[in-house]
């Protein structure tokens, strides 16, 4: 409701006609379904309803990003625009439905680029296009019949990964009027199954790995838009590929056996998306640059022999929107990978750049992966290189195992990244400083930098802008003044952070996650500057004794801490989540707690603050099991003026690989405790239900 009211002015008799509409006593509707829903649904532009529905037909299993979404969509027609804006078209339809909250962000994914449908939205639109479409699991029992009785236009089908469970391919054959066909999980094929019958197919998305008897008829589908063999068994696409005149999107995601595009792909005219991610791909055709309609293009691999194309014959690829290299690491001729000319595309907004990772699991350079000095001025001029348009929006390196970042990344004055709003960087080897030119960035709002051993120290440098002032203004302009989100981690060498009190920088972040470094305080300006910082996560810091003084902050994480000893003077904090900080003793300062976690399954008594200088309503508690049993005897226990007081408590024990197998349920009003632990049988060294 919320998201259909946004769309109306805020008076009272546009509210007022919602109120009133005759959908609210609409009788045709099953009770069971939300007639809410179905005036925000009735609200929908009629080519945003025809996505709306098609939404609720992607499999939950699966993970879906926002351009195969779209991409789908365009597939089947139902993005109405000139061929250079369909994706940009088809990405408002998606953030309308976001905005009406028909849709669902995924908070663990950046920028929106993954959804979710409500059970009840989902079920709601399922029932609307039911004459249309189908969403089903191989395991109903009546799944059979209705491929009989009805034919469809579109049809979802989830299947277990056993062979037992899975679908037969022949029992869909009768099917012949299929637009779109999304299979998510293992189906049964046998020699000779093919999609030759399905002539009328536009879309084809199958994750499953047993699909390569399919490979051989995909060139039948006169009709085909959108092809998808994600995390499938095949090795190449047959030569004939090249007859698909219609054939806008390849999708060949995690199909890790796939080595080999034949030549014939440069035939495909109409080609906008081509995604080779985690396959294992060893080069493309020559000739690859007359795929001028390319708008996405990920994994592509960077080869400079052979009968591959190079770099070069990206240069004419202007439309791009997205674009990804890997194995950057293999071009031994830095100044040919300035004929790929990304500073002109123009249209250019998402941009990866991969090396082969030299970093091992610790974090640290393999000894065989050691880089000499002459690697590292190498990949450097590479990189200086592939300096992006200035309307770039986000850009991701990795692996990079350069000394120094590329001059684009480090350059303050000329803003070569002047539009950049998300910057991730894994994987940095090599590099010995964070980079210097972005503290200026207007538009700047996410950082991520993981994996970096060889920083020792964050200066002056990375907060650069509190020297500047504005050439219109007298005030000095803060560092990173739109940032919203900074992560860093794995930087294992990390010791100091230089920023004072007076160094205006951060003002509106929200969330810092500060992870895997020897860091033994956490900088003033920090504390004093970022007064927008709600959520602050501290992790595996090996020095760090005391936390304090963060006026904003609501949420804390403390975890894997082992010198921590303090934590005082948040006045604001509302939940601390606290796992494995053995030396913690001082809580205090933190009149507005209401929920705290603590976890160290080798924790034997609660810590003594807790009976002395807090007062959370709830408290979660993840403890060895002669602890929980102490809590579980309530009152006749040595811990009951540690938790008496509070007004929920959950604890629980580990056995084997079941975290809650023990527990113990306490709440104060009404008196109530509840344990599954036979405390008789602890005293014999025994817990039994």
């Amino acid at each position: 409701m919320g998201g259909l009211l946004c769309q109306r002015d805020i008076k009272h008799r546009e509210w007022e006609i919602i109120l009133n509409d005759s959908i609210w006593s609409l009788s045709e509707m099953p009770e069971e379904l939300n007639h809410a829903i179905y005036l925000s649904y009735e609200d929908l532009p009629s080519c945003i309803k025809q996505c709306f529905l098609y939404y609720s037909l992607l499999p939950k299993s699966t993970l879906f990003y926002d351009n195969n979404i779209i991409g789908m969509w365009i597939s089947e027609g139902f993005v109405h625009g000139t061929s250079d804006n369909l994706e940009e078209l088809g990405s408002k339809y998606y953030k309308e439905l976001i905005l009406r909250n028909l849709i669902e962000t995924d908070t663990l994914y950046i920028d929106q680029c993954v959804c979710n449908m409500h059970d009840i939205v989902r079920s709601f639109a399922q029932f609307v296009a039911r004459d249309e479409a189908l969403a089903a699991h191989s395991a109903e029992t009546n799944l059979g019949s209705k491929l009989i009785a009805q034919k469809f236009l579109r049809l979802s089908l989830e299947s277990k990964s056993s062979e037992t469970d899975g679908l037969d391919w022949s029992s869909l054959q009768a099917q012949t009027t299929l637009r779109t066909l999304i299979s998510v999980g293992h189906i049964n094929m046998k020699p000779g199954d093919s999609v030759v019958h399905f002539p009328c197919l536009r879309t084809l998305h199958t994750d499953s790995a047993g699909v390569v008897a399919l490979a051989e008829s995909l060139h039948e589908l006169k009709h085909l838009r959108y092809l998808s063999l994600q995390n499938s068994d095949i090795s190449c696409l047959p030569n004939k590929i090249g007859k698909m005149k219609f054939l806008q999107y390849i999708n060949l995601r995690g199909s890790q056996q796939f080595v080999n595009l034949p030549h014939s792909i440069v035939k495909l005219g109409q080609l906008r998306y081509l995604n080779l991610i985690q396959t294992s791909i060893n080069g493309i055709p020559r000739g690859f640059c007359v795929l001028t309609n390319l708008r996405i293009l990920r994994g592509f691999p960077v080869l400079e022999d052979g009968d591959w194309c190079s770099l070069e014959e990206l240069g004419p690829l202007s439309q791009l929107n997205e674009l990804g290299l890997h194995g950057l690491e293999n071009v031994t001729a830095p100044l040919s990978t300035a004929k790929a000319k990304l500073v002109e595309k123009v249209h250019l907004t998402d941009l990866y750049l991969t090396c082969r990772g030299r970093l091992g699991n610790d974090g640290q350079i393999e000894e065989e992966d050691r880089v000499s000095e002459e690697e590292q001025q190498q990949i450097e001029r590479v990189f200086d290189e592939l300096c992006p348009p200035p309307n770039l929006d986000h850009l991701s390196v990795n692996g990079y195992f350069g000394r120094q970042l590329p001059w684009w990344m480090m350059s303050s004055e000329a803003m070569p990244l002047k539009s950049l709003r998300i910057l991730f960087a894994e994987d940095l080897a090599c590099c010995t400083q964070l980079p210097d030119g972005l503290c200026q960035l207007p538009y700047l709002e996410f950082i991520q930098i993981r994996r970096a051993p060889a920083i020792k120290c964050v200066g002056p440098e990375f907060l650069q802008s509190h020297n500047h002032q504005s050439p219109h203004h007298s005030h000095v302009v803060a560092a990173f003044p739109r940032l919203h989100e900074m992560k860093l981690a794995g930087m294992l060498e990390w010791e100091e952070w230089e920023w004072e009190e007076q160094v205006q920088a951060f003002p509106v972040l929200q969330k810092l996650t500060l992870q895997g470094c020897k860091l033994r305080r956490i900088p003033p300006g920090l504390s004093a500057q970022a007064k927008a910082l709600n959520i602050l996560c501290i992790i595996n810091f090996q020095g760090l004794i005391s936390l304090e003084n963060f006026a904003s902050l609501v949420e804390l994480e403390v975890a894997i801490n082992p010198n921590l000893v303090t934590i005082t003077n948040l006045p604001r904090l509302q939940k601390l989540t606290v796992f494995e900080c053995p030396k913690l003793k001082v809580l205090e300062g933190v009149p507005g707690l209401r929920r705290l976690v603590l976890k160290d399954s080798d924790m034997e008594t609660l810590p003594e603050y807790m009976g002395i200088s807090i007062n959370p309503r709830h408290v979660e508690l993840h403890c060895s099991l002669p602890l929980l049993a102490s809590i579980g005897a309530g009152q006749s226990g040595p811990e009951w003026d540690k938790f008496n007081h509070v007004e929920h408590v959950k604890a629980y024990a580990r056995e084997g690989d079941n975290p809650r197998k023990w527990y113990v349920s306490y709440a104060s009003n009404p008196y109530n405790l509840d344990t599954n632990v036979n405390l008789s049988s602890m005293s014999r060294g025994d817990a039994k239900i």
